[in-house]
């Protein structure tokens, strides 16, 4: 293991090529443009590599497909409009089921809005497009996280054939940090998709994006879903930090997550008995833990979009609406200070 000063965006194609991809598709576009640069100067390195600026969003978003169709492992990137324009493809591959990796950092919007920074791109990552929202995605609060769960999409893409997202943001694709370069303890190998099972010579997959009848497509999607919850157990994420004995849990994920666990430990501190929940995967969701987690508490939902978090949160959770507070910063961070002050007019001393 080695340690290096990197920032998110070098951390994210460190990442990759240790889960062992060999294929970037993508477009510029701030904040991820850096991504498609440390990529371009490895592609120089090595001929086993391959670089591709497509035309657009969409044409990047589709190649990767392409890529993963012939069992190769190819991720894409992108954030805010680009986001946008690539759900095309991405719901292409939750109705194929095809492994492919993006990573999204988020940033301000609506439409163009800024360059810098959000957690406004919760809904459109877990649900964009015409489908059910059949995908996996995580969310990460610091830059060692974009690197461990970097290489753990690529594995849990692969292994369970759904496509896999990491969600990130402006911050974090800018921020210097010392990671840790761990060596993965497994990596699941890709194959291609239009071979079969048994790779006879003549023998191919037929893979279906139309159907005929509402019945036929009905009936892929149930199966689909089935095939979801069965693995979710084994793919679900979270954090719970002291919510044991806590009178109040704040709910927070991604960087503002990592704000809430510093305004913890000085409430903690100072008497208050707080705890934090961070879901790691937003989808599927730690339903189960979290529903555990809110029992007689008071609740205060922190993020920085305009309750996108919250809406998740509360379409898995059952709450009790008179002991949930909202401290929404839609595109702007948010301060160790401001929750505090949040927490403290709920718990009174």
């Amino acid at each position: 293991m080695t340690k290096e000063l990197l920032t998110g965006n070098e951390t994210l194609v460190k990442a990759a090529l240790k889960a062992g991809a060999t294929f970037l598709a993508g477009y510029p576009i701030t904040p991820t443009t850096e991504i498609m640069k440390y990529w371009a100067a490895e592609y120089e390195k090595n001929n086993d590599l391959v670089f591709l600026q497509t035309e657009d969003e969409m044409a990047a978003g589709f190649a990767s497909i392409g890529a993963v169709l012939a069992g190769i492992k190819a991720f894409t990137t992108t954030a805010g409009p680009g986001n946008i324009l690539m759900q095309d493809a991405f719901a292409m591959a939750e109705n194929l089921r095809l492994p492919i990796v993006s990573f999204i950092m988020q940033r301000g919007g609506p439409s163009t809005g800024t360059v810098i920074y959000s957690q406004q791109e919760l809904n459109l990552t877990c649900f964009g497009g015409n489908g059910e929202g059949l995908r996996i995605v995580y969310s990460s609060a610091n830059i060692q996280d974009l690197y461990d769960y970097g290489i753990k999409s690529f594995n849990t893409a692969w292994k369970y054939r759904f496509p896999t997202f990491l969600l990130g943001d402006g911050y974090q694709s800018k921020e210097l940090s010392t990671v840790e370069l761990k060596e993965p303890q497994e990596l699941v190998e890709p194959n291609p998709y239009l071979l079969n099972p048994n790779k006879e010579a003549g023998v191919y997959t037929n893979l279906r994006n139309t159907y005929n009848l509402e019945e036929e497509l009905a009936e892929v999607l149930a199966s689909h879903q089935k095939a979801y919850e069965e693995i979710s157990p084994e793919i679900v994420e979270f954090e719970d930090i002291h919510t044991l004995d806590a009178e109040l849990v704040i709910f927070a994920h991604g960087i503002v997550s990592t704000v809430a666990k510093e305004a913890q430990d000085d409430l903690r501190k100072a008497g208050y008995k707080v705890g934090v929940f961070r879901p790691i995967t937003l989808s599927p969701f730690p339903t189960q833990s979290a529903q555990q987690v809110v029992a007689n508490k008071s609740i205060l939902i922190v993020e920085s979009s305009l309750g996108q978090f919250a809406r998740l949160l509360k379409s898995n959770v059952q709450l009790d609406f008179s002991r949930v507070k909202e401290l929404f910063k839609p595109a702007m961070g948010v301060t160790k200070q401001e929750i505090i002050n949040e927490v403290k007019k709920v718990i009174k001393k």
